[in-house]
Parts: structure tokens; sequence; C-alpha cells
């Protein structure tokens, strides 16, 4: 096996073991809080929610990405970076998760937890092109979806600062969107976003 046609296998192995530690970490920073009965329950909503939340993006990223490893021919140096930059922006979920559990939710760290919520989205589209670059299979993803969801994000920033629980409603939309199994797109359409996207930077 050459260097340049590396296994997928050990790429999505590694990448489970990965995320299964990043949902440990996650559920290791849920505390019991101080007070007992409805009023403990009520502290304790803020850090719930947000580890639902998170579990479930989380979750999402994960399913995608075996998604996205099925439809790789091979792995290339780039695509291995490429996946290791996914991961690491992926890992800080918890950080912010734990943010909201001691802060609550105020408009500063809904709007951390959205920023962060970007980073997994955008290092996603990344391994993606380096993906499909190498693949003639069917894509189980779109440009627009993709796209809509780094808008919806990039938007709970701002939402934070007027409303967080608009901003938390944002990013729950965004998990709703990729709740859905995926339709596979054809090939020629998917060779077509990115010719154009490859020309639209040959031009710029």
């Amino acid at each position: 096996m050459s260097r340049e046609s590396l296994s997928p296998a050990r790429l999505e192995a590694f990448s489970d073991g990965v995320i299964a530690v990043i949902i440990t970490i996650l559920v290791l920073e849920l505390k019991v809080p101080p007070h007992d009965g409805l009023t403990g329950l009520r502290d304790a909503f803020p850090a719930v929610f947000l580890y639902l939340l998170t579990f479930v993006q989380i979750g999402i990223y994960w399913v995608n990405h075996h998604y996205l490893i099925d439809e790789a021919e091979s792995v290339s140096h780039g695509t291995l970076w490429a996946n290791l930059i996914f991961l690491f922006c992926l890992s800080l979920f918890p950080f912010a998760t734990e943010w909201v559990g001691e802060r609550g939710i105020t408009h500063f760290s809904t709007a951390l937890y959205s920023a962060i919520s970007i980073l997994p989205g955008v290092s996603y589209i990344a391994l993606w092109v380096r993906v499909r670059r190498q693949s003639a299979a069917p894509t189980h993803a779109s440009w627009g979806k993709q796209f809509t969801s780094i808008l919806l994000y990039v938007s709970a920033i701002p939402a934070a600062y007027w409303r967080p629980a608009a901003s938390l409603v944002l990013i729950s939309t965004v998990a709703i969107m990729w709740l859905l199994p995926p339709k596979p797109i054809p090939a020629e359409q998917a060779c077509g976003h990115l010719s154009a996207h490859k020309d639209a930077g040959k031009t710029s």
C-alpha cells in the first residue's frame, strides 16, 4: 500500500475512539446540584439541556463521519490532517458545555457555545471536500445543507446577546436538520459543485 493510498478503515477506527472519549468526558462534566428536589432540578437544567444538545450534535457528526468515510476510496496525507483538525474542533464541545454548566445560560456563555459549534461544522466541510476530491461515490450531504448549518451557527452568536433561548433554538434547528437520514446526491451533481468552487477559486 502506497503512502498516497492509505486505508480508510484505520482513520475511521481512530476517529471512533476519539469521539467515544469526547462523549465520555462530556458526561463526566455533569455534576449533581447542591440542592435536592425541584430546586436541584432547576439548578441542573442548563447543564442537562446543554449535555443533551451537545450529545446529539456529536452523535450527528459521528453518523455523518461514517457516511463520509464510506465514500472515501483512499486516504491521503491531507485527509489525515483534515480529520485531525475536525476531531480537535469536536473535542472543544465539553469545554463549552462545562462553561454553560458553571455560569448558566447567559448571553456570553451561549455566544461562546455558538462560536464553538461553528468550528466542527467548518472543519467537517474541509474534510468533506478532501474526501470528495478522491471519490466518485454519491455524496451524503450537499453544499447547501452544510452552509445553511454554518449560517445558523453564526446567526446564533448575535442572537445570544438578544435572547439566549433564541440562540439555542437556532443551534437546535441545525441538529433537527441533520437528524433525518441523508439522501445520496448524484456523483455528477457533487462533482459539478466542486468544479464550480474550484473554478471560482482560480478566477478570484
